[in-house]
């Protein structure tokens, strides 16, 4: 079999069926995910070990032996230079799998991801800390890819974006950027953060920060004059600071409160909800960093701080539950899908 052209023939698919992602794995047919919903690749038979194999071996090219090392890899991947794949290698019962997350050619800008114009706010920022939070696949990277994008279009500055792997490609305009990718270009993020103290940089986007060093490396930026952009896995505002807090050591805890707490910005936490008309559009919670937020912080109180933003949306603070009321009554989502997202379903139903 032509490994190579089956996987072309299914990048195509996914390509051409606007998908956002492309599932690999033995014993499954292959899938995409469209608009949230995964669907079977027409014409395709289920995928047995040596396909799946042979296939993930076409992905990976130069990269096969430290996969095999590995047994998992994080790696990009270009196709026919028209479209560009984030692709996650691994193994599952012995056998090898892969997902592929296909990145837009275009950095879209806020406006265009409709996203709330108080984002715009974090764009004009000369330091400071910005996180986009949310679970896998709610489109983090492309909201610090549209904030970014204001920068590079608005201020002559230095950027430098530090990802696993690299998945926007930014043209530079006003600003320079550099974009540095785990393995090819440094060796960690942690790492990589610390450099950009000697690189004179002014916006710093991190990726994913994974691990306490990441995190300190990124909050210390932050607090020596750098606007650091990141990412982290949790679910709202508040989670976000407890989760950084718990990722240190207990007696260091009361340190990266205070630092937390005289750096942090804003927090944006997203979820990507299927529209009634078909796509996807974002419920947002934004926090803003108040006076009243950096006091909870650095007085260890983070859980109330979902009370300060439900209580200040005059100063742009948005709760989840208001977001996904605002896209129910605009007719953008249905009630059961903002019912499934929200923080307190039962409370939500009544107050729609």
């Amino acid at each position: 079999m032509d490994y190579k052209q089956k996987l072309d023939d299914l990048l195509s698919a996914a390509a051409q069926s606007g998908a956002s992602d492309l599932h690999i794995s033995a014993g499954h047919y292959p899938s995409i995910r469209v608009d949230g919903q995964l669907i079977n690749v027409s014409n395709q038979n289920i995928l047995d070990t040596e396909t799946t194999s042979g296939l993930v071996f076409a992905l990976l090219g130069d990269k096969k032996d430290r996969f095999i090392l590995e047994k998992e890899l994080d790696f990009s991947y270009d196709f026919q230079s028209k479209h560009r794949f984030r692709v996650n290698a691994y193994m599952t019962k012995g056998a090898h799998a892969a997902a592929l997350r296909l990145i837009p050619n275009m950095v879209r800008t806020i406006e265009e991801l409709s996203l709330p114009k108080i984002i715009n706010v974090f764009s004009k920022l000369s330091q400071g800390f910005v996180l986009v939070v949310g679970p896998n696949g709610h489109g983090k990277s492309t909201t610090l890819a549209g904030i970014i994008e204001a920068i590079n279009t608005e201020r002559m500055d230095k950027i430098i974006t530090i990802e696993d792997p690299i998945e926007y490609i930014f043209t530079p305009k006003k600003s320079i950027i550099d974009q540095r990718e785990l393995y090819l270009d440094t060796f960690s993020f942690h790492k990589a953060l610390r450099s950009t103290f000697r690189e004179n940089v002014n916006v710093i986007m991190v990726g994913e920060m994974r691990d306490y060093e990441t995190m300190s490396a990124a909050v210390t930026a932050a607090e020596t004059g750098h606007l650091v952009l990141a990412s982290i896995h949790t679910n709202s505002a508040s989670q976000t600071i407890e989760r950084i807090i718990d990722s240190f050591p207990p007696n260091q805890h009361p340190q990266i409160r205070t630092q937390l707490a005289n750096t942090i910005s804003g927090i944006i936490s997203q979820r990507l909800i299927p529209r009634i008309r078909g796509g996807l559009i974002p419920a947002v919670e934004v926090m803003v960093a108040t006076p009243a937020i950096r006091t909870l912080i650095r007085d260890n109180r983070p859980r109330q701080i979902d009370l300060v933003i439900e209580t200040s949306q005059d100063m742009g603070m948005i709760p989840m539950d208001r977001s996904l009321a605002d896209l129910v009554r605009r007719k953008e989502i249905s009630l059961e899908k903002a019912e499934f997202y929200s923080t307190d379903p039962l409370e939500f139903k009544k107050n729609i």
